[in-house]
């Protein structure tokens, strides 16, 4: 059976969806940075569900990163058929807070590595009779966020590539489908230093990783092409819609003062 490759599958989002996809008996390939996080969470998955798993322990910010991913799966003669890309962090605060070379790690990450991964694993996935790219956007991508404006800029870059690949390949075997959550209960408000007033405000609406999982996965079967999960933050998309720009931006602002 080929496998379903996950990036930042050591905790979080990535790591509920790759249990959901234990749960429907997918072998799993588990991709982060910590090894000890990566070999504990293969041997549950494995004891847990009866599959196989295997993991990579790589910073997907690296130069040439996505290239090691694919070369180590062609070495170990792994074929996928679900590639989801859900590796992505975020830096907040004023712009010129973070040096530079944090800021091109993070667009390596969010963007860079996530676009090399679909390029070299495509060919593959065409092969299979069905198969699926699943990008991990963010309620982000639906309007500017100053104090995250690199993050929700790189978020915006995921939805509108997504949507694009999905439309481009939709007569083949191939679905895209991009899944914007909103407030997750992960480490993604300490990963990007968000402050005391914006951690409240998440508190307030946090999703857990199990859910989004779920809806994350039952939309790339269903060959979605875009899904916000949660009510909250699909009204969220729809406001960011209808209002004035600038009026969302400052009020998506204002949480991150």
């Amino acid at each position: 059976m080929a496998y379903a490759l996950i990036t930042g599958a050591s905790r979080g989002i990535g790591l509920a969806i790759a249990t959901e996809l234990a749960r429907q008996k997918f072998d799993l390939l588990l991709v982060a940075r910590s090894v000890s996080s990566l070999q504990q969470a293969a041997q549950q998955l494995a004891k847990d569900y009866g599959i196989k798993t295997d993991f990579l322990a790589i910073d997907l910010a690296e130069t040439g990163a996505a290239q090691q991913v694919y070369d180590w799966c062609s070495q170990k003669k792994y074929s996928l058929q679900i590639l989801v890309n859900n590796a992505g962090y975020g830096l907040s605060g004023p712009f010129e807070k973070h040096a530079l070379a944090e800021h091109i790690d993070m667009m390596q990450v969010n963007m860079t590595a996530l676009v090399e991964l679909s390029y070299l694993f495509l060919p593959q996935l065409r092969q299979q009779s069905k198969a699926y790219i699943l990008n991990i956007g963010s309620s982000a991508a639906y309007q500017a966020v100053p104090g995250l404006s690199l993050y929700s800029a790189s978020k915006a870059f995921v939805l509108q590539f997504s949507r694009g690949l999905h439309q481009e390949i939709r007569k083949s075997s191939v679905s895209v489908t991009c899944v914007c959550p909103g407030s997750t209960d992960t480490n993604f408000v300490d990963r990007a230093q968000i402050g005391e007033k914006g951690r409240k405000a998440a508190e307030k609406v946090n999703m857990t990783p199990q859910d989004v999982a779920k809806q994350a996965v039952d939309a790339m079967f269903a060959r979605k092409a875009e899904v916000v999960t949660g009510l909250l933050n699909k009204a969220g998309k729809f406001m960011a819609w209808l209002l004035p720009k600038g009026l969302v931006e400052k009020t998506a602002g204002s949480i991150y003062d």
